[in-house]
């Protein structure tokens, strides 16, 4: 079970990710405050993506699978409890159904990892460029 600060920490991990499962497409803008939201967590691009994979994905892959899925954005609170409740209950199986999920699905969010992978470089060396 997930201590509150580690909530705390991924809840906003959580809601910018969560973006990339709404039912419209994200703009420069958008994807530049996602990516200053991952820079400024406690968590690497690739512990993001695993994050993505195993406690987000899951629970809103299916929303990109409708017609007319959600546009307006997820309410934090549930989506919070979905994922927690998600974690607390994993077995061995619903670890194999994501993997089996994601291999078939990631394509849906591949541009917008490209483009996050893209600006999140671009910011994390002009802040280490201020600071050296």
């Amino acid at each position: 079970m997930h201590t509150p600060l580690v909530i705390e920490e991924r809840a906003p991990i959580w809601m910018a990710l969560s973006e990339f499962y709404l039912d419209t497409e994200l703009q420069e803008t958008d994807l530049k405050y996602i990516a200053e939201i991952f820079l400024n967590s406690p968590y690497t691009l690739e512990e993001i993506k695993i994050i993505n994979k195993y406690e987000v994905f899951s629970v809103l892959q299916p929303n990109l699978l409708k017609a007319g899925g959600q546009w307006t954005g997820f309410e934090e609170k549930w989506l919070t409890e979905t994922i927690t409740t998600r974690i607390n209950t994993k077995n061995q199986f619903t670890h194999l159904v994501v993997e089996a999920n994601y291999s078939i699905y990631k394509w849906m969010c591949k541009d917008y990892w490209d483009h996050i992978e893209r600006i999140y470089d671009e910011i994390k060396n002009e802040t280490d460029k201020n600071k050296g």
